[in-house]
């Protein structure tokens, strides 16, 4: 304790006069302004801006507005200052759990992460949405964890850590009249158990479980609590020296019906001193946490009270003042922030004075001025950022609005799709996932932008993800809902996605760059797929045909997907099937077969000597219809063949089977390629050249 006694000393000499309530001038101030009427428009430059080191405080304004920015201070000697607390606002949305799957530590887990020392933070709203974003979703959030080798899948709740402000070793923070809220745990997380000391005052805090935990000695007064859930509101750890304390003053606790003071899992000292408990509040006091052994408690329970009541009466017996147990039996008047860190720092608890010609100053000395250098960008990519979902996937179309990368984005827009990453319309339809995997690895070797390339990785992890027990691959993941769960070969939804592994398997297209310890997964990934393709060739009389376009995952037969997609053989999706299978290098015995009796099926269903085309249709609601008609030059293959027959057939919305196009609705008619000439050069080129490669 001397030892720290020494150090905390030396450190402080100089910091109870630069973080007090100084009065700041215009040129000792960085001006952020979100509108561009200031020295920046991001926080975070304005910080990255400052040199290394510093002796004196340097002072970050922040006009009001919505700073949806993740904030990171490694530098010591740094007071942010807000506007106005409601109305200067940094917001992020994120679980502790969601950024642990990529993030070997904490930093950057929260809206602010603190590295820094002799800190202030003064008039803002610090807030984590990511509770309040999912509040509805009792079931939690399913995302793709890459920290996890064994299941990738993962379920985050609600209420898990959600973290507004997080610090790493910092030694003084003073945090005043500032908003602090999370729907989770460990909302406001200051730890450093060795000379960590942090003042609050002024404040609200808002969280789940233990989210007012600070590390080391703490003081807050006249702060606000909000509790959510049934767990605890505030919890200590002191288990480094036995002097460390967590000292709360003044201070309004609420929330919901039956919540709990506090606990502690460790070594931990607490003083709550002229108190108010909200009536609703449970009739428990601070306690250990029962998973903890007892024994490694080395000095007991240290949880003291004075004055401290239930509104409106009715107070608990573990209420009653005990102060004199304490030790040294401090008297109430004496329990102050200079008590708490034993005279080794006084920190001001009254407000930064700003010169007022800084409220209309509009533009900063920009020449001293560097800003952060940034990564290339590319237009679309950093649209796919957007919308990429928490599970690592991407929709093809958000409230039925087909997603357009090109259109270019309001904040309010993104602010609206990133709220709804959680959601589970991720897809492999219509080419969604693979072309925005396929966009940014080539993005990402353009721009050489990291954050194409993760977000590339993740979506190849959301198809690792998303196959099944029988190989395949649903059209969404993880939505089961209708057909959406079934093994996906229409529209060469599961084409697509293999080709994409086998490009990582081997170096090509781009993929060279990815991760290799994707190259494994990917084989092995490959692998279940192509047995699930030959387990899923339909046999008819014991002969080997084609592929309908989804199957059952479980039975592996044949299903309808929508109601104009009945169970049939497949002369469309059955071509990128087959020609996948002849991308195979060195096929077995099995892949050849398959090969061979897809193509020799393809020859025997060939509509030889008619074309499918438009035709000007004044009655029709569009003006146009669809039609089969003679010519000698042309050869097409029907979408659906039945399957036993070999017999095209047709369907509507009302799912009756029709044998010939002209008999169902005009709608469908003529919004379905009903016939095609899909297979024509895979039989007149492709498969020749691949037996040539195959027979040598």
């Amino acid at each position: 304790m001397k030892k720290l006694v020494t150090h905390i000393i030396r450190s402080c000499v100089v910091i109870v006069c630069l973080v007090g309530s100084g009065y700041i001038t215009n040129a000792q101030m960085l001006i952020v302004d979100a509108a561009g009427n200031g020295d920046f428009k991001s926080i975070q430059e304005a910080i990255n801006s400052l040199p290394d080191n510093a002796t004196a405080q340097r002072v970050i304004y922040i006009r009001n507005g919505i700073y949806r920015e993740k904030i990171f201070i490694d530098k010591n000697f740094i007071t942010l200052i807000g506007e106005d607390k409601n109305n200067t606002q940094l917001v992020i949305s994120l679980a502790r759990d969601i950024w642990r799957c990529e993030n070997k530590d904490d930093w950057g887990v929260a809206t602010i992460n603190l590295k820094g020392n002799d800190l202030v933070l003064e008039n803002l709203s610090i807030t984590n949405n990511f509770g309040f974003d999912n509040i509805n979703n009792l079931e939690g959030v399913h995302i793709d964890c890459a920290a996890d080798s064994m299941n990738h899948f993962k379920t985050v709740r609600r209420d898990g850590h959600q973290m507004a402000l997080r610090s790493f070793g910092t030694t003084r923070l003073i945090v005043r009249n500032c908003i602090l809220r999370a729907y989770g745990g460990d909302t406001v997380s200051p730890w450093n158990t060795d000379n960590g000391m942090f003042y609050f005052k002024d404040c609200l805090m808002e969280g789940g479980v233990d989210f007012y935990c600070p590390r080391g000695w703490a003081y807050a007064e006249n702060c606000e609590f909000i509790a959510h859930g049934n767990v605890a509101a505030i919890w200590h750890d002191g288990s480094k020296i036995k002097d460390s304390k967590t000292v709360l003053k003044n201070c309004v606790f609420r929330g919901d019906d039956g919540f709990k003071l506090g606990r502690y899992h460790r070594d931990a000292q607490f003083y709550i001193i002229n108190c108010s408990f909200a009536k609703n509040m449970a009739d428990a006091p601070i306690y250990l946490n029962p998973s903890n052994p007892q024994n490694i408690i080395q000095w007991g329970e240290r949880v003291y009270y004075f004055n401290s009541h239930r509104q409106g009466g009715g107070d608990y017996a573990w209420h009653a003042d005990n102060l004199q147990k304490a030790p040294g039996s401090p008297l109430a008047d004496q329990i102050n922030a200079n008590w708490t860190f034993a005279g080794q720092w006084q920190p001001s608890g009254s407000a930064t004075k700003i010169d007022a010609k800084i409220l209309t100053r509009n533009k900063g000395n920009k020449a001293a001025i560097i800003p952060e250098a940034r990564n290339g960008t590319d237009f679309q990519a950093e649209n796919m950022l957007v919308y990429q979902r928490a599970v690592g996937g991407w929709p093809k179309a958000v409230n039925e609005i087909k997603v357009d990368y090109s259109k270019v984005l309001t904040d309010a827009e993104k602010k609206s799709i990133r709220a709804d990453s959680m959601h589970i319309d991720a897809t492999i339809d219509n080419d969604a996932t693979t072309k925005e995997i396929r966009y940014l690895v080539k993005a990402y070797k353009q721009a050489k932008n990291i954050h194409y390339l993760q977000a590339a990785e993740k979506g190849i992890r959301y198809y690792l993800l998303a196959q099944n027990a029988a190989g395949g691959w649903p059209q969404y993941y993880p939505d089961s809902a209708l057909y959406r769960s079934q093994i996906t070969f229409n529209d060469d939804a599961m084409v697509n996605v293999l080709n994409v592994l086998q490009d990582i398997v081997e170096l090509k297209n781009g993929f060279d760059i990815v991760n290799p310890s994707f190259i494994p997964k990917a084989k092995e990934a490959v692998r279940r797929g192509i047995e699930c393709i030959l387990a899923t060739q339909i046999k008819v009389n014991g002969k080997l045909t084609a592929w309908c376009a989804q199957y059952n995952k479980q039975t592996l037969q044949p299903e309808m997907a929508r109601k104009f997609e009945l169970v049939s053989l497949s002369g469309n999706e059955s071509v990128g099937i087959t020609r996948f299978l002849m991308r195979v290098k060195d096929p077995s015995p099995r892949i050849k077969q398959a090969v061979t009796a897809a193509i020799d099926w393809f020859e025997l269903v060939k509509i030889v000597g008619y074309k499918y085309i438009d035709v000007v249709a004044p009655n029709q609601p569009k003006g146009k219809d669809r039609l089969i008609t003679t010519d000698p030059n042309s050869t097409i293959w029907a979408r659906f063949y039945e399957i036993g027959t070999n017999r095209p057939f047709f369907s509507g919305r009302d799912s009756n089977k029709k044998y010939s196009v002209t008999e169902i609705e005009i709608e469908r008619r003529t919004g379905y390629a009903w016939y095609g000439t899909w297979p024509e050069k895979l039989l007149k080129t492709e498969y020749p050249e691949w037996i040539k490669r195959v027979s040598q």
